[in-house]
């Protein structure tokens, strides 16, 4: 009898079983927290517009609108639009909030 090395057909069903479950428990958790990702971005992104919004402040002596931030180079369209779906807007006082 031959000495062969490899893996016997009930050793890599095992395998794939395993690979399954652990395939079957992860892939939900992450759908899960697609969400709770997206709204943690569009923080991020409001605060990354409230810097700009500030810095544009201290530089003007004025607080600016959207349109003054794009004319100046501190934002551009995709800074406005949140991976969550919603858009940032700049009140009359220079603070930045979410709309749907």
């Amino acid at each position: 009898m031959k000495n062969e090395n490899g893996f016997t057909l009930v050793e890599m069903l095992v395998v794939l079983l395993v690979i399954s479950i652990l395939l079957l428990i992860t892939i939900p958790n992450i759908a899960e927290q697609n969400a709770a990702i997206k709204d943690k971005g569009c923080e991020g992104l409001k605060n990354m517009v409230q810097g700009q919004v500030v810095a544009y402040e201290v530089e003007h002596k004025k607080i600016p609108t959207v349109q003054d931030l794009k004319d100046g180079n501190y934002i551009d369209d995709s800074d406005l639009k949140c991976p969550n779906g919603k858009t940032l807007t700049i009140d009359a006082e220079g603070k930045v909030s979410e709309t749907p």
